[in-house]
Parts: structure tokens; C-alpha cells; sequence
């Protein structure tokens, strides 16, 4: 009797990603990929007798699990990738295909991303905004951070402050700046002694 074994193997994966928000500053986040590929496991055997010839095939599902994980940079852009060679889907006889997590970025409620820069807008009252305003922000580490404006804060005016922004993926040690804009609330309506009284102070 000659029997033989032979085993070819079909596997298919599939995957979950945990993903969190890459505007914090310094944030390291582990994602989890999570995967169960099925495993069709062919056995043949062959026998050859005088008797009799008779051909068996057992399949067999086996699942494999595999954890991957990935440290955010501080500073990683919205559409950064991550590529885990070979842990994508498998056919037979063909090298596996790679695996690629692109970054995105959760929307912050107080704060906007421009490259490596932070935009904050306030909105501020007319009267604030032509004697003098401060700025009370908590920064993306918690920090609290308090700028005074004593300029006449006009519309489009920008403050400008350094080394408050994002981290720079290349030198994390660098951030960008932190700009903050102005939406000035000017009223509706005014009376007439307001009215004369604004072109006293302004001196009209």
C-alpha cells in the first residue's frame, strides 16, 4: 500500500480597529487589530491496492487569532498610514496581502487643525473687543492657558501663540502655534443717546 498526505491551506482574515482622536498632544494610543482567519486545512490520501483504489478528503476551519499594535506620534496628519506587511488576505499559492491603517482625526469642540497649527475661535462682545479682552483656553494636555489682548481687536484681527499648536511628527520636541480668531458680536440695534455717545468716546 502507498498512502501520501497532502495539504494546501485557503485563508481569509478579517479585522476590527479601536481608533481615538489624534489631537492630544503627546497621546500614545494602541489600536487592536483582532483577527480570525479560517484555515481550510485539504487532506488527501491516496491509496493504491490490487484490491481497491478510494480517494478521502477531510476540510477543516481552524481560526487564529493575532494582535497588532500601533503607538501614535505625537503630531501624526489625518491620512497617515501604517502598513503591517502580509497580514491582509490570503489566497492559495500567492504571497498574503499587506495590511494598512490610514489615521483620521476625531473633530475637537474648541479647537481646528491647520497643518501643525491650532485654530481657537471666540466670540466676543463689541464693547470687549475695542478695550481690551483675555483669553481663557484649556490647552489639549489640560494645561490652562490665559492670554491678555490689549489691542483693539478688529475684524480678521488674529492672535498669534507660539509653540501652543500641534507636535511636529519629525522634531515632536517643536509644536506649531496656536491662533486665535475673533467673532465679534456687534449689537442689533442702538439708541440715539448710545449712538451720540459712541461718537464722543471715539471722537467724532
Amino acid at each position: 500500500m502507498l498512502l501520501t498526505w497532502t495539504v494546501v491551506s485557503n485563508s481569509s482574515a478579517s479585522f476590527g480597529l479601536l481608533a481615538c482622536s489624534v489631537l492630544l498632544s503627546y497621546l500614545v494610543l494602541v489600536l487592536g487589530a483582532w483577527f480570525q482567519r479560517k484555515k481550510e486545512v485539504i487532506l488527501s490520501a491516496n491509496i493504491d491496492t490490487k484490491a481497491c483504489s478510494s480517494l478521502t478528503v477531510c476540510r477543516k476551519t481552524i481560526p487564529v487569532e493575532e494582535i497588532l499594535t500601533i503607538d501614535v506620534k505625537p503630531g501624526w496628519k489625518k491620512g497617515t498610514k501604517i502598513t503591517f506587511p502580509e497580514k491582509g488576505n490570503e489566497q492559495p499559492h500567492t504571497i498574503a496581502a499587506d495590511l494598512v491603517f490610514i489615521i483620521d482625526e476625531k473633530p475637537h469642540p474648541v479647537y481646528t487643525r491647520d497643518g501643525n497649527d491650532l485654530v481657537a475661535t471666540q466670540k466676543i462682545p463689541l464693547a470687549e473687543a475695542l478695550t481690551g479682552y483675555t483669553v481663557h483656553l484649556t490647552t489639549l494636555d489640560g494645561r490652562s492657558l490665559t492670554v491678555p489682548i490689549s489691542s483693539v481687536i478688529h475684524p480678521g484681527y488674529e492672535e498669534v501663540v507660539r509653540g501652543e499648536g500641534m507636535p511636529i511628527p519629525k522634531d515632536p520636541s517643536r509644536k506649531g502655534n496656536l491662533r486665535v480668531k475673533f467673532d465679534i458680536k456687534f449689537p442689533a440695534r442702538l439708541t440715539a443717546d448710545q449712538k451720540s455717545g459712541v461718537k464722543r468716546l471715539l471722537g467724532q
